[in-house]
C-alpha cells in the first residue's frame, strides 16, 4: 500500500519536495489527521473548548513521563490512556460544579504538566523527550501512518453519528434535552474523541502547537461561513491547506513543520477576519 502510494505522489506531484520518503510519509501525515482536525475544531471552537484541547496537549507529557517511567520504547500507549483519563476528570470536575470550567482545567493541566516535568526532569533526562514539544512529522513511518489511519476511521466512524447532536448541544443545550439528547454523556465524548486525537498526533505536531490546530481552523471557517454545513466544510478544507502548505513551506524554509502548519492556519484567521468586516 506504502508503494502504491509513493508511485501516486511521484506521478502527481513531479516537484523537489515531493521526491523524499519521509516528505511522502509526512503529506500522507497531514492527508489523515488534518481533515480531523478541522472537523473537530468547529466543535472546540463553538463550545468555548480551546482552554480544555489546550490543557490535554499540555498534560500529554506527563503521558510521556508515565510510559518512560514503566519502560515504554514507544510512550503513545502512555499518552493515550492518560490524554483519556486527563478529558474525564476534567469533564467530572466541570459538570459537578466545584469550579468555573476554565478554573478546574487550569488546576488539572498544571498539576499534569508539573508531575510531568518533575518525571522526566528526574536524574536530567527531560532533553531527550523534548523532541515532543516542538513534534516531528517529517520522522513519521509508515507502519505509525496505518495506526493513525485505523484510529483516525474510527473517529469519523463516531462523527457520522453524533456531529449533529454535537452541534445542538453546542448551540442551545437546554434545547438537546427537550430533545431526548443525554448532553452529559455527548460532552464526555467529545472530549475523549479530542483527547485521542491529540494522543494520536502530538509526537507528529508537537506539545506546543497542537491546539491551535484545533482551534484556528474553526475560528477562520466561522468568519466566512454561512450555515452549519458550510461552517464544518470550510473548516476541514482550510485544516487541509493550512498542514499541505505549512508542510511544503517547512521543507523550504527549513523549518519545524508544526510551527510552520500553525503560522499558515494563523495567516487564513487573520485574513478570513478581513474578509469578515468587508
Amino acid at each position: 500500500m506504502i508503494q502504491a502510494w509513493y508511485s501516486l505522489v511521484d506521478a502527481l506531484l513531479p516537484f523537489a519536495w515531493a521526491s523524499h520518503a519521509f516528505m511522502k510519509n509526512a503529506l500522507a501525515a497531514v492527508l489523515v489527521l488534518s481533515p480531523l482536525f478541522g472537523a473537530l475544531s468547529t466543535l472546540v471552537v463553538s463550545n468555548r473548548l480551546a482552554y480544555f484541547s489546550d490543557a490535554v496537549g499540555h498534560a500529554a507529557l506527563t503521558g510521556v513521563a508515565l510510559g518512560a517511567l514503566v519502560g515504554l520504547l514507544d510512550p503513545g500507549p502512555a499518552v493515550l490512556v492518560f490524554s483519556l483519563l486527563l478529558a474525564l476528570l476534567v469533564v467530572t470536575l466541570r459538570r459537578r460544579g466545584a469550579a468555573g470550567a476554565e478554573t478546574v482545567i487550569g488546576i488539572v493541566s498544571s498539576t499534569a504538566v508539573a508531575l510531568g516535568i518533575v518525571l522526566l526532569s528526574r536524574g536530567g533526562g527531560f532533553s531527550k523527550y523534548s523532541a515532543y514539544l516542538v513534534g516531528d512529522i517529517l520522522s513519521v513511518r509508515p507502519a505509525e501512518l496505518g495506526v493513525a489511519l485505523a484510529g483516525t476511521a474510527a473517529l469519523w466512524i463516531l462523527w457520522a453519528f453524533f456531529s449533529n447532536r454535537l452541534t445542538l448541544a453546542s448551540v442551545d443545550e437546554g434545547l438537546a434535552r427537550s430533545r431526548g439528547l443525554r448532553t452529559g454523556l455527548l460532552e464526555y465524548g467529545f472530549a475523549l474523541a479530542v483527547a485521542a486525537v491529540v494522543a494520536l498526533s502530538i509526537r507528529w505536531t508537537g506539545i506546543l502547537v497542537v491546539n491551535a490546530l484545533l482551534v484556528l481552523p474553526g475560528a477562520a471557517a466561522r468568519n466566512l461561513a454561512r450555515g452549519t454545513r458550510s461552517y464544518h466544510l470550510l473548516a476541514i478544507m482550510l485544516s487541509v491547506f493550512a498542514s499541505v502548505a505549512g508542510l511544503i513551506a517547512s521543507y523550504y524554509l527549513d523549518s519545524a513543520t508544526g510551527a510552520t502548519i500553525v503560522l499558515v492556519g494563523a495567516l487564513l484567521y487573520f485574513a478570513t477576519t478581513q474578509a469578515r468586516r468587508r
